[in-house]
């Protein structure tokens, strides 16, 4: 039965990526074909065709590895400075510009000379290219918002799910009492597991926030209304200085950090609780901001891969995860002692982040990336605005075909890491609890 629900899950995870991929080239598609630009292919995957159909102008079709997938648009780059397209230099740099700026145009046919891509106006190939990373932005938030609203998510409450019985410093991370460690303020007000937080000092307290900071915020003698077994208690705690985690303005733990404050001692129960559609606005904000520095910092997570891949170093809970660890990780989710809706939503995030990554990796400014040719498209812009101020003659298109030298690069460096991820998630995969 194991087997079994891995395979469901990794088969699972592949539908969603092909839909993911399709969804992406459909913002390019649609996009392309408001503005007149022919698209002679739609492809979803790379490799051998194994099905396509011919609807008008266009090819669409699946491909055998579901790993990406492309739209051809023709005419994405101008003509060389004399008006020719082919290639015709024996440089290797200038080979790779020319052999781009040629593929451009392999299909081009009469009258297709207004349906080029590089001759519409930047801001409507800014929208072409940014249109199929905001399809990925889109799903991601549409599947988050919805499991956030209707499934919910692990969220503290105001519910004591245990009490420490001592005071111990929490930059210590120990669990146990030691001989000397004093009782905690919990313990000895007689707080018990189960119990249910309702007022602080008088004050009506609804949330894991609100009270985590009263009791932060408190030190000395406090009232606590609590709910035990269907009737309210009220207990008389003194809160004492501890040293406990640190956290930001928005209440947010940053991890190793301690500072001292009020401390109670007990630890909050957590549930999974449907969000209000501010809250899960808040929350999808957090991920997009995690998302984007967990991008920023991939260069910083080499050395942990490499050693994770080829050496005995642990492979870390936030180490980036490739397509083949995410599907092992979609498998590993199907096989979960947890409750059927646990495991749906579980997948949904799964998608949903999948989606995100992808969103913010395209939106990088780097050819071959979308972000590389919107930022080609806006310097282009930029360039023609300075001069039609400055009353010069109009450069004329940007040649982002001159920029594939570095494309090439960059591709290259792209698909070693990818083949180092691939390697450390077959090897050493992260695993999920």
């Amino acid at each position: 039965m194991t087997i079994v629900l891995t395979i469901l899950g990794i088969a699972l995870f592949a539908v969603g990526l092909l839909v993911s991929i399709a969804w992406h080239e459909l913002g390019h598609l649609s996009t392309a074909k408001l503005f007149g630009i022919r698209v002679p292919q739609y492809m979803v995957g790379f490799g051998p065709t194994l099905w396509s159909r011919q609807k008008g102008e266009t090819e669409y079709g699946i491909k055998a590895i579901p790993a990406g997938g492309y739209i051809r648009m023709i005419g994405m780059f101008p003509p060389g400075e004399d008006g020719r397209i082919e290639a015709r230099s024996t440089s290797p740099w200038r080979g790779m510009i020319e052999d781009a700026r040629s593929a451009a145009y392999e299909e081009l046919r009469p009258g297709d000379e207004t349906r080029l891509f590089y001759t519409r106006k930047p801001w409507k190939r800014v929208i072409v290219m940014f249109a199929g990373p905001f399809m990925n932005l889109v799903l991601a938030v549409a599947i988050f918002l919805g499991v956030c609203m209707t499934f919910g998510m692990q969220t503290e409450t105001t519910q004591v799910a245990g009490v420490q019985k001592c005071v111990i410093e929490q930059s210590e991370k120990r669990d146990t009492c030691a001989k000397g460690d004093p009782v905690s303020p919990a313990h000895a007000a007689g707080l018990k597991a189960g119990d249910r937080i309702v007022a602080f000092d008088g004050e009506r307290v609804d949330d894991w926030p609100e009270l985590s900071a009263r009791i932060r915020d408190t030190i000395g003698p406090a009232t606590l209304t609590v709910v035990r077994d269907g009737r309210e208690l009220v207990l008389h705690p003194t809160l004492i200085k501890n040293e406990v985690v640190a956290k930001d303005a928005d209440g947010k733990v940053i991890p190793e950090e301690y500072v001292p404050a009020g401390y109670l001692g007990f630890a909050a129960k957590t549930e999974i609780l449907p969000l209000s559609f501010g809250q899960s606005v808040d929350r999808m904000g957090d991920m997009i901001e995690s998302g984007v520095d967990s991008v920023l910092a991939l260069p910083s997570k080499i050395p942990d891969l490499w050693a994770a891949a080829f050496g005995d170093g642990e492979r870390k809970a936030d180490s980036p995860v490739g397509v083949v660890g995410a599907a092992r990780i979609s498998g590993e989710v199907m096989n979960l002692d947890i409750p059927a809706q646990n495991i749906v939503a579980s997948f949904l995030m799964l998608l949903a982040t999948f989606n995100l990554s992808l969103f913010l990796f395209n939106m990088l400014p780097l050819l071959p990336l979308d972000g590389g040719h919107i930022a080609g498209a806006l310097w282009e812009s930029l360039r023609r605005h300075v001069a039609k101020v400055f009353r010069r003659p109009d450069p004329g298109p940007f040649d982002v075909a001159k920029l594939m030298p570095v494309a090439y690069v960059v591709a290259g460096i792209f698909i070693c890491f990818t083949l180092l991820v691939l390697v450390a998630d077959i090897v050493n995969p992260v695993k999920i609890s």
